[in-house]
C-alpha cells in the first residue's frame, strides 16, 4: 500500500499529523529533557506529568572542585525540588543532576585541578545527591535520592574527569547503581569530555546537534553531511554505550530540525545503529513555551 503523505504546514499541525505516519522501526521511545534553567518551564513535576520523558536531567551543579559547591536552578523553589523527584521517580522517570553548564551566571566556575579535587567532588555528590548522606554534609533536596550524574563539560578542560566517574561508579556497588552520562558537544571528538568517556563507565551519550556550528547543520542545506559524520563516530567510538540524538526543543535554537524531517530523515538512520538510545531534548522551557509541542511530537517515533 502507498505511504499516505502528510502535508505539514505549520508547527502545531504536525502534532495531529504525525499519527498517520508509518512507525519508524528501532525506536525505543525514550527521552531525555533537561529542566532547571528557566523559572518559566514549570516544575519538575510537571515535567514529569506530561508523560513525554523518560529521563529528566537537572540543570546544573555548577560550581565544583576548588572546596564550593553549587547548584543553580534559576529562580525554581529548591524545597520542593525533592519530593517532584519522588514523583517523577514513582513514575519510572529517571532524574540525574547535570554537572557542568554551557554559559550561565555560574558555569566558568568548575574544573578538577588534580586527582583529589575529583575525588571530594564525587565524595560530595554521593553524599549530597546520591545515595550517600554523611553527617555535616548537606543535602539541597532532602532525603531524595538521585539516579545519577550527567556531564555538561564546557568549561576547564578534561583533566581528572575520569577520576571522577571512576569514584562515581565505584559507589554502584553500595545500593542503587549511579547511572553516569556524557553530554558533549556533537563534533567528534569533543576534548573536554574524552577523559571521562574514555573510562568506559559512561553508559549513556547525548551529543548535542544543535548550537555547534561543526555538526548542527543538518536543516541548513539539505546536506547533513557533518551531522551524520558526527553521529557515526560517536555511536561507533562507544559502541557499549546508548548514543541519544540530542535535539533543540525550540524552532529559535540553531540546529532546529522539524519533526518531519526528523521522522524521515534522521531517526530511520540513526535507529539503525545498534547503540542507539533515543532521543535527549534541550530543554524543557523550549518545550513548554508550545505546551510540549516538540516532545509530543516526536514522541511516537524515536
Amino acid at each position: 500500500m502507498a505511504r499516505q503523505v502528510c502535508l505539514l504546514t505549520t508547527l502545531v499541525a504536525v502534532v495531529f499529523l504525525l499519527p498517520c505516519l508509518a512507525t519508524a522501526t528501532g525506536k525505543t521511545g525514550e527521552i531525555a529533557v533537561f529542566w532547571g534553567r528557566n523559572k518559566t518551564e514549570g516544575s519538575l513535576k510537571d515535567a514529569c506529568d506530561t508523560g513525554v520523558y523518560t529521563t529528566v536531567i537537572i540543570s546544573f551543579f555548577s560550581v565544583f572542585g576548588h572546596g564550593s559547591y553549587w547548584t543553580d536552578l534559576s529562580g525554581h523553589d529548591v524545597s520542593r525540588v525533592g519530593a517532584d523527584i519522588k514523583h517523577c521517580q514513582s513514575k519510572n522517570i529517571l532524574v540525574l543532576l547535570s554537572a557542568g553548564g554551557d554559559g550561565y551566571q555560574y558555569s566558568y566556575q568548575y574544573s578538577l585541578p588534580t586527582a583529589r579535587s575529583a575525588k571530594d567532588v564525587a565524595d560530595h555528590l554521593w553524599h549530597a545527591y546520591l545515595g550517600g548522606g554523611r553527617r555535616g554534609v548537606f543535602r539541597p533536596f532532602g532525603d531524595a535520592v538521585l539516579d545519577g550524574v550527567d556531564l555538561y563539560i564546557d568549561h576547564g578542560g578534561p583533566a581528572n574527569y575520569d577520576v571522577l566517574v571512576k569514584r562515581l561508579a565505584g559507589y554502584s556497588g553500595r545500593g542503587k547503581p549511579v547511572v553516569l552520562t556524557a553530554t558533549p558537544r556533537c563534533g567528534y571528538p569533543d576534548a573536554n569530555a574524552e577523559a571521562a568517556l574514555g573510562t568506559g563507565l559512561v553508559q549513556r551519550i547525548h551529543p548535542r546537534f544543535y548550537n555547534d556550528a561543526a555538526c548542527s547543520d543538518y536543516m541548513d542545506d539539505g546536506k547533513p553531511a557533518n551531522f551524520w559524520e558526527a553521529w557515526d563516530a560517536w555511536t561507533s567510538r562507544f559502541p557499549a554505550s546508548k548514543v541519544y540524538v540530542g535535539l533543540a526543543a525550540a524552532q529559535t535554537t540553531d540546529g532546529w530540525i522539524n519533526p518531519e524531517s526528523l521522522f524521515y530523515g534522521v531517526m530511520p538512520r540513526a535507529q539503525a545503529a545498534s547503540n542507539y538510545g533515543g532521543a535527549m531534548l534541550w530543554d524543557r522551557s523550549g518545550d513548554s513555551a508550545y505546551d510540549g509541542y516538540y516532545g509530543k511530537a516526536i514522541k511516537s517515533f524515536v
